[in-house]
């Protein structure tokens, strides 16, 4: 169990906790006081949203996994087709620009 030396008493004017709790609820922190100790110590907040993350984990799963079976493929004496190569290429081309939009987004944080 935690423990708690100091307390402090904050007074809000009208509509402000109602303000409070809207940017609760867009940083997902339900815990009132919890949410005031961060920005009181940090002066922020930050919630990401990984949607974008996990898409370029899943795409980077399937390229994989493409690449795995055509390596499977070709060291059992099997050929690799040009259009198998191509398919490995727009993979690559497209998890790259994902990363680099993340990028971008997170550089502008």
């Amino acid at each position: 169990m935690r423990e708690y030396t100091d307390s402090f008493l904050v007074r809000f004017r009208p509509g402000e906790r109602e303000l409070i709790r809207q940017k609760m609820q867009e940083t997902g922190i339900s815990n009132m006081a919890a949410y005031i100790r961060k920005m009181a110590i940090d002066g922020y907040v930050v919630k990401l949203d990984l949607t974008d993350v996990k898409e370029v984990a899943r795409l980077l799963r399937i390229n994989s996994n493409n690449i795995n079976q055509y390596a499977k493929r070709a060291n059992e004496g099997g050929s690799i087709y040009e259009e198998d190569i191509r398919d490995i290429q727009r993979g690559q081309e497209e998890i790259w620009s994902l990363l680099k939009e993340i990028l971008q987004r997170l550089a502008a944080i």
